[in-house]
Formats: C-alpha cells, sequence, structure tokens
C-alpha cells in the first residue's frame, strides 16, 4: 500500500493521461537513461565543475536530438514530447538537460529557423546524431536583458564576414562544433545570426570559473578579435532581433518544462525521504508540517505540469505566442525554485549534502530563474502582450 500511495502522489492528477502512447514512451526511455546513467554519476562532475563527455554517445543513443524539428534527420517529436525530454533531463541534472537543450534546441532551431537550405542539410543531420555540437551566443558581458542592443558587429568584406565583440555564459562553446553568434550587422544595424566553426581563427572560448549553479554545464567567455568567417555562414532568414525572439520563443517553453523537472525530483527525493526518516520517534511524514510542504510542492507541480502541457499544444497548434511562452518559464521557474526550497527544509542539514542529490536541484534552480529571460523580463514581455504597452524603459 505505502508504494501505491507514492506512485499516487507521483501523478496526483493523472497527468500521464493526457500523454500519447508516443510521448509515454519517449518520457519513460529518457527517464530511464536518466535513473541508470546520469543520476549514479553526476555528483561527482558537479562538484568538480566538470562535463560529463562519455555521456553523449548515449544520449545520442536514444535519438531524441532535434526534438519537435521535421526531418534532417530530427525526430519531428511533438512539443509535449520535447518538454517532457527537458523535463526528465532536469530531474536528473540540470547541466545535462541544459548541455541538451542548447544544442538541440537552440543552436539547432536557429539553423532551422533563420539557415538557408544547404546550412540545414551541412548541419542538422550531424547535430540530431550528436556528432556535431552547437552553441548559442546572444549574451554579452554588458548586455544581458536587453539582447536586442547587443554590441558585436559583423563587418561584410567582399567574400567574408569580420566578427568582433564579446559573448558571456555561453553553454557548451568551449566544445561544440558550431556556435551561433548573434551580432550587429555593420552595414544594416540589424541583428544576424552567424555560423562561427570550431577553431576558427579570432574566436576564442574560455571556461568561466567559480559557478554555484549548473556546475557541470561549461559556460564560456567568448572573444571575437577579427574573427573571419564566409560570408555564406550568415544565416539569411536572421534580418532582425524580431528572427532572435522568434527561435527564443521556441525554445523558452523549454525551460519551463525544466522547471517542471527541478521541482518533480526535489519532491520525489522529500517525499521518499519523508517515510525513511525518523525524529521524535516516528517517520517525519507523520508530521503535519512536513505533510503541509509536501502539499505545496505537489500544489505547485500539478498547476506547472498542466500548464506546460497546454503551452506544448498551443506551439504544435502554432498559436503560441510569446507572452504565452514568457508566462509559463516565467511561472514555472518561480514556482519550482520554491519548490526545491521546501524540498531542502523537509532533508534539513541533509539538503545541503551532495549525496542526496537535492542540493544541485536547489542550487541550479537558481540559474534557471535568471536564463532564457529573468524573472522581470518575462513578466514585462506578458505585460506588454496584455496591455499592448511596452514597459521595458
Amino acid at each position: 500500500m505505502a508504494m501505491q500511495a507514492v506512485d499516487h502522489a507521483l501523478d496526483f492528477y493523472q497527468f500521464d493521461a493526457l500523454l500519447t502512447p508516443e510521448e509515454l514512451e519517449v518520457r519513460d526511455r529518457v527517464r530511464a537513461f536518466v535513473d541508470s546513467e546520469v543520476v549514479p554519476i553526476i555528483n561527482p562532475y558537479w562538484e568538480r565543475a566538470e562535463f560529463p563527455f562519455e555521456i553523449i554517445p548515449k544520449l545520442a543513443a536514444l535519438n531524441i536530438c532535434g526534438g519537435p524539428i521535421k526531418g534532417y534527420g530530427c525526430p519531428g517529436m511533438s512539443s509535449v514530447a520535447a518538454g517532457l525530454i527537458g523535463a526528465e533531463l532536469s530531474r536528473g541534472d540540470g547541466s545535462i538537460c541544459t548541455f541538451f537543450g542548447v544544442t538541440s534546441g537552440l543552436a539547432m532551431s536557429s539553423i532551422y529557423y533563420c539557415g538557408s537550405e544547404e546550412q540545414r542539410e551541412q548541419w542538422l543531420p550531424a547535430m540530431a546524431r550528436m556528432e556535431k555540437i552547437g552553441a548559442f551566443g546572444l549574451t554579452e558581458p554588458q548586455v544581458g536583458s536587453d539582447a536586442s542592443h547587443i554590441q558585436t558587429t559583423a563587418r561584410l568584406e567582399g567574400d567574408t564576414y569580420v566578427l568582433n565583440g564579446a559573448k558571456r555564459w555561453i553553454g557548451n562553446a568551449t566544445f561544440a562544433d558550431v556556435t551561433i553568434i548573434w551580432a550587429q550587422d555593420a552595414e544594416t544595424g540589424q541583428i544576424g545570426g552567424f555560423l562561427v566553426e570550431k577553431d576558427t581563427a579570432g574566436f576564442t572560448a574560455t571556461k568561466m570559473e567559480g559557478k554555484l549553479a549548473k556546475r557541470a554545464l561549461l559556460n564560456a567567455d567568448i572573444k571575437l578579435e577579427n574573427c573571419v568567417i564566409p560570408a555564406s555562414n550568415k544565416l539569411p532568414k536572421a534580418r532582425s532581433f524580431r528572427d532572435t525572439a522568434n527561435v527564443l520563443k521556441n525554445t523558452r517553453y523549454g525551460v519551463a518544462w525544466e522547471g517542471v523537472g527541478h521541482a518533480q525530483a526535489a519532491y520525489e527525493i522529500a517525499l521518499r525521504y519523508s517515510q525513511e526518516r525518523q525524529q521524535f520517534g516516528k517517520k517525519i511524514a507523520g508530521y503535519q508540517m512536513i505533510q503541509e510542504k509536501l502539499v505545496k510542492m505537489l500544489a505547485e507541480i500539478v498547476a506547472m505540469q498542466l500548464t506546460t502541457w497546454r503551452l506544448s499544444v498551443l506551439r504544435d497548434e502554432g498559436t503560441m505566442t510569446e507572452g504565452q511562452a514568457s508566462l509559463a518559464k516565467m511561472n514555472n521557474a518561480a514556482k519550482a525554485r520554491q519548490v526545491v526550497a521546501l524540498g531542502r527544509e523537509i532533508l534539513g542539514g541533509n539538503g545541503i549534502l551532495l549525496e542526496y542529490h537535492l542540493a544541485r536541484h536547489y542550487a541550479d534552480m537558481e540559474a534557471v530563474y535568471t536564463y532564457e529571460g529573468t524573472n522581470e523580463i518575462n513578466t514585462l514581455v506578458v505585460g506588454r502582450e496584455i496591455t499592448g504597452v511596452p514597459a521595458f524603459v
């Protein structure tokens, strides 16, 4: 009976009933991978701030990279299925989830939505097989949320572009085969995307040190110093920041799912811990204050699951708006941050030990709360959509 109670507690509103057989199969396949390949090995890597490169071939074997992209060797799955992948990967570890999301989501989506047919054929099949890894270079040292005013420039000189500037927080960039660099076209003043391949002269990516979250993810500082690339490496359909924003909109929903995964992990860990830990002569699951925390965690997770499921359906229907994506990211990140904090409270002192895993999720949610648009920026995106008045300045 105890096990049945736990199973019900992990799917309290029968969320699985909303999923198709294909979505359940993908979810369960990734969940099994996470439980067998990620959770048992990730803590030492997280503590040392190293990435477990040996996991990439195993992740590639799942045949999930590229998510909803159709053709080019990509799985062409539903947005719900792709979201569930993000939730399950983050349920195991946030760094692995972001590594995957950067190459499968941000980088591949940039090429798919903004690239030429030749660029798609060149990069997407190899990236879908994870033989090639991508990175996405938008954020800059002095320009974070105001991404429409990035300072990196690209100047056309003959049949080449010369890139100059700097980027920061760029996941995967120290080892990626291609990095999408977003820069101002010196001729038009518009934001454009440029494919910078590994080992290109003038491109330097240096691992950032001292992070307290997503420690197993390798973020980089990038310097572009007279970095020369072929003119054919410009993404032809990236003509303004609106095109950049479209890529972000179509990947931001995935970060909302990531919040679900971190929250689920914290809830599962805390629930099982409460059923095993004894204090004052009985299991702590029998104390009212512990039950209150667990119920608050569950309530937020149920709401987050239903929000992201509906958002993903809207995305597949082609009606998802920028504001809808921002609302889900903003709300889920904030709620998941609260959920992991409650889980950490239930574990008491053990909540800050890596061996119980919750500490990673607690720290990593601080990063999720900030990236893909801060809480404040996503709030203002929604505010603009519902009032018709931009309040950014």
